[in-house]
């Protein structure tokens, strides 16, 4: 053994300490832990999700009516029917102009909500939560609340009692497609429970903004109001207007419970998915027909959504 001299004394060197040993096993494994950890979800996922699509698009090119299981192949003949349904049709031209309409409409007013909080000195957090908070109700809930108590048709509703104070006969505002009051309804409803989100992420943008923009833009000489909106504000919340206008696509398109339980077994006002619903899950049940109008549905989504990405530049890095 080597020794080591201090002052004269001898002693012997200290031993080099040796390195940990790894942990062996799967348990000391990160692949392990990764699997450990995901599979839950991925199980999840694959069941509820990716085989539900599959066998939807599978279905899609049979005849299955009252059946799940069939046997009889028939191509795309699903979807030329889907496509020469006028109820189906009609329920995609419907929605698209909806969503023309409630997009542009959620948009600005989460954006002047975000605004108008941002600029708060105080109790911002409480204002915060307000806005924020019908997010968390459901739309079943909120739907039944705009149906009975809201809009009632009835005169002991909210809006006719306060029409009747302008000297306003009750409207019927869920029950007659002439004139459509039933927009009015649906429309205040999905404000009411979207714009809350979405003001949130305006909010969280506008937060990160850097400062020195604005004092740069005062030095300047620009205005405080339009010009630094239009020329500072606005650029910076693009790729949040992106994202937010994309969303807004996508569940327009999807748009379900509140139109389910406002309007019930009305003919008129449907949107896709509740024609889906009826058509799949009706009298005929055909799962077939259903599947297709769900394919065609998907892909409609799909385009809109890539255009709209194009248009507004999606992923597209900052202007240097």
């Amino acid at each position: 053994m080597s020794t080591t001299t201090t002052r004269g004394v001898a002693r012997p060197a200290s031993a080099k300490a040796s390195p940990a040993r790894p942990r062996r096993g799967l348990r000391g494994s990160s692949t392990f832990n990764f699997w450990l950890f995901t599979s839950p979800f991925l199980i999840g996922l694959t069941v509820f999700v990716y085989v539900p699509i599959g066998w939807s698009l599978w279905l899609s090119f049979f005849e299955a009516r009252f059946t799940v299981t069939p046997s009889k192949f028939v191509g795309f003949d699903n979807y030329w029917q889907m496509l020469q349904d006028s109820k189906f049709t009609g329920s995609l031209v419907t929605f698209t102009v909806f969503a023309a309409f409630i997009v542009p409409t959620t948009w600005a007013l989460s954006l002047g909500l975000a605004l108008l909080v941002n600029r708060l000195r105080f109790m911002k957090a409480f204002f915060r939560s307000v806005f924020f908070l019908p997010t968390a109700c459901s739309y079943v809930a909120a739907a039944l609340i705009w149906k009975m108590s809201i809009f009632s048709g009835v005169r002991f509703g909210l809006m006719n009692t306060i029409l009747g104070w302008f000297g306003v006969e009750n409207i019927a505002w869920l029950a007659n497609p002439d004139p459509p009051w039933y927009w009015l309804v649906i429309v205040t409803l999905r404000l009411w429970l979207q714009a809350g989100f979405y003001m949130i992420l305006f909010l969280a943008a506008l937060q990160n903004i850097p400062p020195e923009l604005y004092e740069a833009a005062a030095i300047d000489g620009a205005k405080p109001g339009w010009q630094t909106f239009r020329y500072i504000t606005l650029p910076q919340l693009r790729a949040t207007s992106t994202a937010v206008i994309l969303l807004l696509v996508i569940a327009a398109y999807q748009a379900f419970d509140e139109f389910y339980n406002l309007l019930a077994k009305t003919t008129w006002g449907r949107p896709p998915l509740v024609e889906l619903y009826y058509t799949a899950l009706g009298e005929s049940q055909d799962y077939g027909e259903g599947s297709a109008g769900a394919v065609i549905l998907t892909l409609l989504i799909l385009i809109v959504t890539l255009a709209q990405g194009k248009f507004l530049g999606f992923g597209r890095g900052d202007d240097k």
